[in-house]
């Protein structure tokens, strides 16, 4: 999806359209905030904005943007949505995130015309038609030049890639274009004077495996002659599900006990609505604090059951919280629930009683 959060919030506000539009944290950042940039609309992304930047700094980039705070229902509701009519026309879809999938056309009626131009263009049509918002479609015989290709039009792009396409149209990217090389590995690779995807695909092979090892060094290969594996995955297990939220100020663990407090009952109640959507149960249930010196705890505790009751995970979580010496401000508050298990609706079991 195309610039999704801030799209979303340009459907509730279509007045905004053509101005810089940021979103995240609470909207417009005071001047010791520690939010993040979740999204920017393109005419923010023109002044330099990103995808995780401080909130100030954007800011500082963008003096004229509009601020916007995160509205995560809200984005969750599109998204099944937009899965849904892709599910109308390419039912194999691989979930990989709020804004995200990899489509198997293989088996779709039609995919033969235009090399799947044809069907993509029905699936950009239909996802509007659901939410209207735009999309980009990458076509390709694997994942890797597929995402690429995603990113190569945007916004509303369809492109369609083969393995010919790769010196004109891969090539020339940046190496760290490639999901899996991080800052670090583009660092490291760059030390190597390999910049590009087309200079990762000419350097031999001895080289990288010399730098990266045995294991990287050959996956660092294949991806720069546009070799994937990976087949499309419809169903997976999740292993746990949490939510955190960092403050905007560091809070005193005794004069401001009560808002802790309420924040882990907040967090507590999402994830139990998370798994509770998913018709998912959890046993385990864990809490994260960070302080503000940055050191982390986490407790965890095992239920003899599994539940997916809000207010059990909310005691759970306060009696655990309770075990934790509150020395210093806090800074990051989390949840977490794993040992997963799934359970029809009929079945779910009654809140346990913890003694």
């Amino acid at each position: 999806m195309d610039a999704f959060y801030a799209s979303v919030e340009l459907l509730r506000r279509p007045e905004l359209r053509g101005q810089p539009v940021i979103v995240g944290g609470r909207g417009r950042p005071a001047p010791t905030s520690r939010g993040v940039v979740t999204t920017a609309s393109y005419e923010a992304r023109r002044f330099g904005v990103r995808s995780g930047m401080p909130l100030r700094t954007a800011l500082a980039k963008c003096p004229d943007a509009v601020f916007l705070p995160t509205d995560f229902d809200e984005y969750r509701r599109i998204s099944r949505l937009f899965k849904h009519a892709i599910g109308q026309i390419a039912p194999a879809i691989e979930d990989r995130g709020i804004d995200e999938v990899y489509i198997d056309l293989t088996d779709v009626p039609g995919v033969e015309v235009e090399q799947g131009a044809a069907v993509a263009r029905e699936i950009k049509h239909n996802v509007f038609v659901a939410t209207g918002l735009s999309c980009s479609v990458g076509i390709a015989p694997n994942k890797l030049l597929a995402k690429l290709g995603s990113e190569l039009d945007k916004p509303d792009g369809l492109v369609v890639l083969g393995v010919a396409d790769l010196p004109t149209r891969i090539w020339p990217l940046p190496a760290s274009r490639i999901n899996g090389i991080g800052p670090k590995a583009a660092a490291r690779l760059s030390a190597m004077n390999i910049h590009t995807i087309g200079d990762l695909a000419r350097t031999p092979l001895t080289a990288l495996i010399a730098r990266f090892g045995e294991h990287s060094g050959h996956w660092l290969a294949r991806v720069a002659r546009g070799e994937d594996e990976r087949p499309v995955v419809t169903h997976s297990e999740p292993k746990s599900r949490s939510r955190e939220t960092t403050f905007e100020r560091d809070l005193d663990p005794t004069s401001e006990r009560e808002a802790i407090d309420a924040t882990l009952d907040r967090l507590a109640t999402q994830v139990a609505a998370d798994l509770g959507r998913r018709h998912i149960m959890g046993r385990t249930i864990g809490i994260k604090l960070r302080f503000d010196d940055f050191t982390t705890v986490t407790r965890d505790l095992t239920l003899p059951q599994p539940t997916a009751e809000a207010a059990l995970f909310a005691r759970t979580a306060r009696g655990m919280l309770a075990s934790v010496p509150l020395r210093r401000r806090v800074r990051l508050l989390g949840v977490r629930v794993s040992n997963l298990v799934s359970f029809a609706p009929a079945d779910r079991p009654t809140e346990l009683a913890l003694l």
